[in-house]
């Protein structure tokens, strides 16, 4: 027997949804009534979902099973007829898109704080995706903030948990919830796109040698079901695979300084062929090759350029999108393709509008997300699958494909150094400082550098018309070099800072530097235009990517 409740409340003034969704402590998301009331903000900003499926799953963060059973007696309560759930709490961010665009749910809640970290002091996170599988767009997102602010009451059922362990039908309510299996659609859906038939040859040859660490994350499960058990890798070149609440204590962010084990594994004399990893919910990669490193920048213009290899993409591409701080290395293929390259703001919504429309096929971020027209997310474990079956048929090393790639279309010499933790008020003091001096850099000269333009990113989207302003600081120089300043809104603590440093290389013989070399001069013009040091404290990025 169920019981409908409405719970008496009042509003919290902190539930703005970021780039991502409401990214807090977990602690915060503890607090009596805050998680109810986030949710009611999101079901009362909906309309016309009475009966009709919602997709709920997350990363396997510490307080995803609590958070669920809330859910699903809220979804209840609310009128929603059935809910999907992985099994175990358990859907990786683009295996939940797969979900709701495969059984036609009219949306889904996605928990996760991405790649930030987890446990009982760490982070939670959760946010809303739409009926076409991608995250909510700003005036869904503006909304449910609004709403948020006047809340006086949510509704709820009082029922028995669900044993999320067990899959099939239980009910909650008059509402039914299936739990399934959190890899199935997905993985019927990899293999739908890539020549598993030809990389298990590669994998299982004895010649071709893999290492896959899933930072004891959400992929962890998927990287052995796909990766293993379908494709033949071994495994023991699949490390980190058991998905822990608290990541086992590390920060599930695939690159070069997290993702440590890794690292010092392809960074050693006998290092496998081809090194790869995914982030706490399974939507970032990081691709490297033996004691060599690909940006995610380069990876994005690499898949791009060789997408006629894979089966799903033999037709061609439509389009490619990136974000704005992304380097420009995919615009040159583009070119090349006859195609149009899109220039977004930062935030994975922002692609969804072009890909439901047929503008593009591939798109990317430079924060080691990649993705195609296949889900509305990006797509971590995806980008492994695209790597090896571009090695499967090329029968090269990474670093051949990358160098060659670099001399067909020159190099965008590329680096984001991050500044984590800074007090918000002197992020902020930065940024506006920045903002106001703009009409003071335009013309200015910097050694051999002359800025062509500095302005604050505006972004008009091609399909909507809809507008999104003050997108990152931008000085673009006249032989195309770029330096742009944003702060990030995936933390949790304080304010990231982050400073995105390119310059493009057309002569071969310049490609092998160093790219912290060949981008000095611009690191040292960002630390005097922005003034890092004196209105941080910092004196180096806590992280180099």
């Amino acid at each position: 027997m169920t019981e409908l409740r409405t719970i008496a409340t009042a509003p919290f003034t902190d539930q703005k949804p970021g780039t991502s969704g409401l990214r807090k402590k977990v602690t915060v998301f503890q607090q009596p009534h805050y998680l109810e009331n986030f949710v009611q903000a999101i079901f009362d900003s909906l309309e016309g979902y009475g009966g009709h499926t919602l997709v709920v799953g997350g990363d396997g963060r510490y307080y995803n099973r609590q958070a669920i059973q809330v859910i699903l007696k809220m979804a209840a309560a609310n009128g929603f007829g059935r809910v999907l759930v992985g099994q175990g709490g358990i859907l990786s961010t683009p295996a939940a898109s797969c979900v709701i665009r495969r059984y036609g749910a009219f949306g889904g809640i996605i928990l996760s704080a991405s790649h930030n970290p987890g446990g009982p002091e760490g982070d939670f996170g959760i946010k809303y995706n739409t009926q076409n599988g991608g995250p909510a767009p700003e005036k869904v997102t503006n909304a449910i903030f609004a709403r948020s602010r006047e809340l006086v009451s949510y509704r709820i059922v009082a029922a028995a948990d669900v044993d999320l362990d067990r899959l099939g039908e239980q009910r909650v309510g008059t509402m039914v919830v299936e739990v399934i299996d959190a890899v199935a659609d997905y993985g019927a859906l990899m293999e739908s796109l890539f020549d598993f038939d030809r990389i298990r040859q590669m994998l299982t040859g004895g010649a071709f040698r893999l290492c896959y660490d899933a930072l004891h994350a959400v992929t962890g499960g998927y990287g052995v079901k796909i990766l293993g058990d379908r494709l033949g890798a071994p495994m023991d070149s699949l490390q980190n695979c058991v998905p822990l609440e608290d990541f086992g204590g590390g920060h599930p962010d695939p690159n070069l300084v997290y993702a440590h084990d890794l690292v010092a594994k392809m960074l050693a004399a006998a290092a496998p062929d081809f090194g790869a990893a995914s982030d706490g919910d399974g939507d970032r990669n990081m691709i490297m090759g033996r004691r060599f490193f690909v940006t995610p920048s380069d990876s994005l213009a690499v898949l791009a350029a060789h997408a006629t290899l894979v089966p799903a993409y033999r037709g061609g591409l439509a389009g490619i999108a990136r974000s704005m701080p992304t380097s420009g290395a995919a615009d040159r293929v583009a070119a090349r393709l006859g195609v149009e390259c899109y220039e977004t703001p930062t935030g994975w919504k922002f692609f969804g509008n072009l890909l439901d429309a047929g503008k593009i096929t591939l798109c990317g971020e430079e924060s080691f997300g990649t993705g195609s027209n296949h889900v509305r997310e990006k797509d971590g474990l995806w980008a492994v699958l695209f790597w090896l079956n571009i090695l499967a048929v090329r029968q090269q090393s990474v670093e051949a494909i990358v160098r060659e790639h670099w001399q067909q279309f020159g190099r965008n010499y590329y680096a984001r150094h991050d500044y984590e933790g800074v007090e918000t008020e002197r992020a902020e003091t930065l940024m506006t400082q920045l903002r106001q001096g703009l009409p003071a850099l335009a013309g200015r000269q910097f050694g051999s550098y002359r800025v062509h333009l500095a302005d604050d990113f505006c972004y008009t989207d091609p399909i909507d018309g809809s507008i999104s302003a003050g997108q990152g600081v931008r000085l673009v120089f006249e032989d195309g070099s770029r330096l742009i300043f944003r702060l990030s809104g995936t933390g949790t603590e304080g304010a990231t800072l982050r400073v995105y440093l390119e310059r493009y290389e057309p002569n071969i013989a310049l490609h092998g530097l160093d790219p912290q070399v060949a981008l000095q001069d611009l690191i040292a013009i960002a630390q005097e235009v922005a003034q890092i040091t004196p209105l941080t404290g910092r004196t180096a990025p806590t992280v180099i990517t």
